[in-house]
């Protein structure tokens, strides 16, 4: 089954849409959709490393514009179930120090867990929750982000044919580190907040 799913997103980066859906989800990764774009960049840039930067340019874009989404939505949380769900708390005194902590270290913060696994939603989220400076945000999401997506770039576009036979050489074991990772990104991301 793997084997199928895989050399099914190996086919499809020779599609005339596989740029768009990459670019979809890309884009919803970063506001509300679960799954990282790595799960079609990887593939794609196997599939054709010479387009890998383009790949790369596509992820970094739409996952930054994504990020405003999110951005915006925990802009408008706070404003309406966010101050309820404080005063429910009666953490009323606490959100002041957290946004001046976020505002001191928010550039570090994106930056640093935009370049992880670490769901990237969550960051964009707290980011607009914390009235955090958006032209600032979409600077630190354009390094983190482009950061993430050109490192891959650079590795597959390098190295995508030893990369990809020895993915294909053990499918099974990839697939479930890279699942792992997933997983523990969710993990810490919760452990975190």
């Amino acid at each position: 089954m793997l084997r199928r799913i895989y050399d099914w997103c190996i086919a499809a980066a020779h599609k005339p849409y596989a740029l768009w859906i990459m670019g979809a989800v890309s884009f919803a990764e970063s506001s509300f959709f679960p799954v990282p774009p790595d799960v079609m960049l990887i593939p794609m840039s196997l599939a054709r490393p010479q387009r890998a930067w383009l790949y790369a340019i596509v992820c970094t874009l739409t996952s930054v514009a994504g990020g405003v989404v999110g951005y915006a939505i925990g802009w408008g949380l706070y404003d309406t179930l966010g101050q309820w769900l404080i005063q429910l708390y009666g953490l009323s005194d606490k959100v002041e120090a957290f946004r001046q902590s976020y505002a001191e270290w928010g550039a570090w913060i994106i930056i640093g867990k935009g370049l992880t696994p670490i769901p990237y939603k969550l960051v964009t989220i707290t980011s607009g929750f914390a009235g955090y400076n958006i032209w600032l945000f979409v600077l630190c999401s354009l390094i983190a982000r482009g950061g993430r997506f050109f490192i891959v770039a650079i590795l597959l576009n390098r190295y995508g044919d030893v990369i990809r036979a020895q993915i294909e050489k053990r499918l099974g074991l990839w697939v479930a580190i890279g699942a792992l990772v997933l997983v523990l990104g969710f993990v810490i991301a919760f452990k975190l907040i």
